[in-house]
């Protein structure tokens, strides 16, 4: 990496915090195996239908949850902002819907995530799970079970290593909701694929956010990466003020695509289960002119579109496990971005680090 984060305080926090994430996923692993049948006996009251919810990156955290859940276990899930709940009860609900409520908040004291899980109190909502970084919170105290990574939290203000040891978390509750003791185990391995994917690629990430001949970037990812995609996209632009966009693959052609010039980056979190359709979307895009990163599984450059850069997780996961290995590298490109463009990305513009109204 650069010398300019080694010697100075500006983005101190924020590069420590994406770079020691491999560790902090062990913690965070380690903590949730000691929960494990707490956890399992609360969704064998026969459960199938949940609902995630959260503000800024923890409401992208709930869409990438819901889909996962759903994906893996079968259950009906969905991922809200918290003030929908908080301000449409009746109509997120309906007369007779009861799900699980799956808060996610890094504070634990979000204003309208509190505020939302009292309004699915108020109308006969009963079952309430907590994911946070803070255990002995308000938050925490209303939910009947809590998943917590007290080794992510975070000094600055964007949300990196929060966002995906919750996301982990997210990972373990689907697990335990499908029953799949492999996939738990599964889990166990990312740590080691994500410091791998941190010595190799960190250099790539580096050219990429310092290359400020880049002056917008769209972030594609489908199914259970969409709500990763968004995270990264948000990190992307809070940290260094770039112009950000996340859509699904095939939706970037319905309109998007016309932003699209020799000043793009297109980032690709191929999946598996939609490789060519998405590789064809990539290969679409670098011919009207931008800049290609794909980051998948396995595959060349060719093999992916086309791209200019190529990053391959070579993780041996299946797609619904290997998820959170997208975001360290894409968090690392948005803080040198911001620290090209001599910005803080430990304090970006305007924001706080927790919202209360």
């Amino acid at each position: 990496m650069g010398n300019d984060a080694l010697t100075t305080e500006r983005g101190r926090h924020t590069y420590e915090e994406i770079t020691s994430q491999p560790e902090v996923w062990a913690q965070t692993l380690t903590e949730a195996h000691q929960k494990l049948d707490e956890v399992r006996a609360f969704l064998a009251q026969g459960m199938d239908d949940a609902l995630f919810i959260g503000c800024g990156s923890t409401y992208y955290l709930a869409l990438a949850a819901a889909s996962l859940l759903q994906r893996l276990a079968g259950w009906r899930a969905r991922g809200l902002p918290s003030s929908e709940l908080w301000f449409y009860p009746e109509a997120v609900l309906g007369p007779a819907r009861r799900p699980l409520l799956v808060a996610v908040s890094r504070s634990g004291t979000t204003t309208e995530t509190l505020r939302a899980m009292e309004a699915f109190k108020a109308h006969g909502g009963s079952d309430v799970a907590v994911v946070t970084c803070y255990p002995d919170t308000p938050m925490a105290q209303v939910a009947q079970v809590v998943l917590s990574a007290p080794a992510a939290q975070e000094k600055s203000i964007a949300q990196t290593r929060s966002f995906a040891s919750m996301y982990v978390l997210t990972q373990v509750l689907a697990g335990l909701a499908a029953g799949d003791d492999a996939y738990l185990a599964q889990l166990d391995r990312l740590p080691d694929a994500g410091r791998a994917l941190l010595d190799n690629y960190s250099d790539l990430a580096e050219r990429l956010g310092s290359d400020l001949g880049i002056d917008r970037a769209f972030f594609l990812g489908s199914g259970i990466y969409y709500g990763l995609a968004c995270e990264t996209m948000l990190k992307m632009k809070e940290m260094s003020l770039t112009y950000a966009e996340a859509f699904h693959f095939l939706e970037f052609r319905h309109g998007p695509k016309s932003m699209v010039n020799e000043s793009t980056l297109v980032i690709g979190m191929v999946s598996d289960s939609a490789r060519e359709h998405e590789v064809a979307v990539l290969r679409e895009m670098r011919g009207l002119g931008a800049r290609v990163l794909a980051i998948a599984e396995e595959g060349t450059a060719e093999e992916l579109g086309g791209a200019d850069f190529v990053v391959t997780l070579n993780s041996g996961l299946p797609e619904t496990a290997r998820g959170v290995l997208y975001l360290p590298l894409l968090q690392l490109m948005a803080y040198h971005r911001s620290m090209a463009k001599e910005l803080d990305p430990d304090r970006p513009r305007n924001l706080d680090l927790v919202v209360h109204l």
